[in-house]
């Protein structure tokens, strides 16, 4: 009997307990928090502090005294515990640095101190969030026990439809089969709907399986990944690969030439419809970017329908690239000029409003269409506020109009 992925990548077979090592560890603006666990545990030296990869991107720059403080705290630990993979404020989103830095690697194991750091499984490594004393304690031992998960299978077919991107895909899965369908299991991307997708395609499907409850979610590495990671990795890597007779806990098929554009409604991430059934409701704020659509392809689509035109009087439209590189990137092929002269508002790269706490948060009775990846009550501001979430295509439609709009009206 074969092995899936996450079996090989742990060593033992699902349902069994294992205690492992990681090859990096993740945290961003919690550090600080964590690092006063770290004291409570009586350690004074990080046992491997090569492993540690430190991002400030949530409250960038600080918006008020206490996120100061935090990062003022984070530095000087940074500094104590002699922590070479540090960037500070001007980086970017952790999801997107971390690959870029060249951390996200096939076949190695990434724990980290978010929820959505199952997004490296889109370059074939196991990625899983960790809680905060979880990783106090992996600083101070370099060890922790995981029990093996199985393994949902999702295989994907055909190509996109017209107006229909990886956000639909994404939302269109998690409403059929549930916010919990996957709870601490892997999930597995496959099929050639699968290996067709770009990375910033496969960066959405999984970031987003953390919203399913998924540990991991996982794409075979192909030629496209080996070539992003050349001359960036930082390490040795060798791609693991499930075995053709692994057993899974359950395989599901998409067909993604049947999709249409998906809307996740309040306020929850499975309450997905399409877009017919949600067109011309108001909206007062849309948000493009993040660590889900925050890349060069997604800012492209979205000027591509604002090019030349004029975004709705009664609308504010936040842009925020998901790093510097993809700033840069959009930035010079003049995606950004268009953006701007649309009516946009252009964010440092950051997390920004998608975790309530600065850059434009909404007010009780708002509501916003977003391309992040949650929608719960209270997540962009006021537990009074409403948040939709979609592509940046229908982000960017609906822009133009004031109320959620099909794209395909514009593209």
């Amino acid at each position: 009997m074969g092995a899936t992925f996450s079996e090989k990548i742990l060593g033992k077979k699902a349902g069994e307990v294992v205690t492992v090592s990681p090859d990096f560890i993740l945290s961003h603006d919690n550090s600080a928090a964590i690092s006063q666990e770290f004291a409570k545990l009586g350690v004074e030296k990080i046992k491997n502090p090569d492993k540690l990869v430190i991002i400030l991107d949530h409250v960038v720059p600080a918006s008020a005294e206490k996120y100061a403080l935090n990062h003022k705290l984070i530095r000087e630990f940074v500094s104590q515990q002699g922590i070479s993979n540090f960037f500070d404020i001007h980086h970017g989103i952790c999801h997107q640095v971390f690959h870029e830095a060249g951390f996200a690697l096939p076949g190695k194991l990434i724990l980290g101190a978010d929820s959505h750091t199952t997004s490296y499984g889109a370059l074939g490594a196991f990625s899983a969030g960790i809680g905060r004393t979880e990783v106090a304690c992996l600083w101070a031992t370099d060890e922790i026990w995981l029990r093996v998960p199985e393994t949902f299978r999702i295989e994907i077919q055909g190509g996109y439809a017209a107006g229909t991107f990886a956000k639909d895909l994404i939302l269109r899965i998690i409403g059929d089969l549930g916010a919990d369908c996957a709870n601490y299991l892997a999930v597995e991307f496959t099929g050639a709907g699968a290996q067709n997708m770009s990375l910033a395609e496969r960066l959405v499907l999984s970031n987003m399986a953390a919203e399913m409850g998924a540990k991991n979610g996982y794409f075979e590495p192909n030629q496209m990944v080996l070539d992003y990671l050349e001359g960036r990795a930082q390490l040795e890597f060798e791609p693991i690969f499930s075995d053709p007779d692994a057993v899974y806990e359950r395989t599901f098929t998409f067909d993604l030439s049947d999709l249409e554009p998906q809307v996740a409604c309040p306020h929850t991430v499975d309450n997905v419809k399409p877009i017919h059934e949600v067109a011309g409701i108001p909206i007062h704020q849309v948000l493009i970017g993040t660590c889900t659509n925050g890349r060069f392809e997604d800012l492209e689509v979205a000027a591509g329908i604002l090019k030349n035109r004029k975004i709705h009087p009664s609308v504010r439209v936040l842009v925020i690239p998901a790093s510097r590189q993809e700033y840069l990137r959009a930035l010079k092929a003049g995606l950004l000029e268009v953006l701007s002269e649309a009516g946009c508002v252009i964010l440092n790269p950051g997390c920004g409003p998608c975790l309530g706490a600065h850059q434009g948060i909404l007010a009780p009775g708002e509501t916003a269409l977003s391309t992040a990846n949650r929608n719960f009550r209270g997540r962009m501001g006021s537990r009074e506020s409403a948040i939709y979430l979609a592509s940046p295509a229908t982000a960017a439609a609906s822009a133009l109009t004031g109320k959620i709009m099909d794209p395909r009206e514009y593209l």
